[in-house]
């Protein structure tokens, strides 16, 4: 699989000066996690999950969670677990080529082990396990249900524990928590791919919900949690993890205009697209997505969890990297390299130091592996167009 693998080779051809390279299960930690991009969620209890799963992949998703937690009621649990195993085995069967990176949200940790084992050779298209509700005291189980789970099937399994107890959203108990996770991850790290973010859960322990105005940046609360989150979890000394972004609630809606707030995003620098391109990113009404993926970035995010199939386009587009990006993280590499120092940047804009800019330098060498380098000329409103229309 590859990100944009599903635009023509022309397109991709005119958009990328360096085009994202193909990964699969058994590419690096690294990479994957990267490479995760818009994780889609699905219910595990939908009867055509497999033909699902098909068609989205064609459409461009990369990675997604066939979910048994929060997405389905308590009693549908069974019949979910049934029908999983059942779509799985139907997609192997098929083959596994083109499939996305899979993983199950489970309930508890037994099922981890569980379904592992009921899956039989369709545990291949398995990437790993999303443990909900992660807290120091409960996640010990799920990793250790998963060791035991790769060890039994011989198949490489990831853990992505999603932080959104309410011990992490009260401020007297989540400094303990964070070092608490922090520990047990470290004790299970080359499992870890992902820690995601689980806001709606956060923000339900007081009872707030944002509107499609405002970003999780904009709840102080939240805002306070992601900030900790990084702090102590996606440091760049080599004792980090890839933080995901939370979950955007809102779909499209298709009689909305773009809002005075777009101004402020990448379609202000971008040239206007075609008529009919833009008028699809008009129904997509993405502008609250967009500031929140851009505020994800900035705050050291990367990858979105995403409900709709709509928001995919948007996460992919603002993941590829800008001609301006590739060049300053060259430079800083370069300059790094002979000794350190500072220098203007080729688009004479900025100043790129190169001690203090490494990590982000190399961080966005890894993103432009994955994702690709835009030519210099092809805005993030051309990449958007082209996914919504590809």
């Amino acid at each position: 699989m590859r990100h944009f693998g599903h635009l023509a080779d022309d397109v991709r051809g005119r958009l990328f000066l360096s085009e994202p390279v193909a990964f699969d299960l058994q590419s690096e930690a690294a990479v994957l996690s990267t490479g995760l991009g818009a994780t889609l969620y699905s219910p595990a209890t939908r009867t055509t999950l497999a033909a699902d799963i098909r068609k989205q992949a064609a459409r461009g998703v990369v990675s997604m969670v066939l979910c048994l937690e929060d997405a389905i009621a308590d009693h549908e649990v069974p019949d979910a677990e049934r029908n999983l195993v059942a779509q799985l085995g139907e997609l192997a069967a098929d083959g596994a080529e083109g499939v996305p990176l899979l993983f199950v949200r489970v309930r508890r940790a037994e099922q981890i082990t569980d379904l592992t084992r009921r899956l039989g050779p369709a545990v291949r298209l398995l990437a790993g396990y999303v443990v909900p509700k992660f807290t120091d005291e409960s996640g010990g189980a799920y990793l250790e249900a998963l060791t035991r789970a790769e060890e039994a099937s011989g198949q490489r399994l990831f853990a992505m524990p999603v932080l959104e107890s309410p011990e992490l959203a009260h401020l007297e108990t989540r400094r303990e928590q964070l070092y608490g996770i922090s520990r047990l991850l470290d004790k299970y790290r080359e499992r870890i791919l992902a820690v995601r973010l689980g806001v709606t859960d956060l923000c339900s322990a007081y009872g707030l919900r944002r509107s499609p105005d405002l970003t999780a940046y904009d709840v102080a609360l939240v805002a306070g949690v992601i900030g900790d989150v990084v702090n102590v979890l996606g440091r760049a000394d080599g004792t980090g993890y890839t933080v995901t972004g939370p979950v955007w609630e809102y779909f499209p809606v298709q009689e909305r205009m773009f809002k005075p707030q777009l101004r402020r995003t990448p379609f202000a620098e971008a040239q206007p697209p075609a008529d009919g391109v833009r008028q699809r990113i008009i129904e997509h009404d993405l502008d609250g997505l967009i500031r929140e993926i851009e505020l994800d970035r900035a705050n050291g995010l990367l990858g979105k969890t995403c409900i709709h199939p709509s928001h995919v386009p948007a996460v992919h587009a603002l993941s590829v990297v800008t001609h301006e990006e590739f060049s300053d993280a060259q430079d800083i590499l370069s300059r790094h390299r002979d000794g350190g120092g500072v220098l203007r940047s080729a688009y004479t804009n900025k100043m790129n130091e190169a001690k203090p800019h490494r990590a982000w330098a190399e961080r966005v060498m890894l993103r432009a592996e994955v994702f690709g380098v835009a030519r210099e000329d092809v805005s993030f409103a051309e990449l958007l167009g082209a996914c919504l229309c590809g």
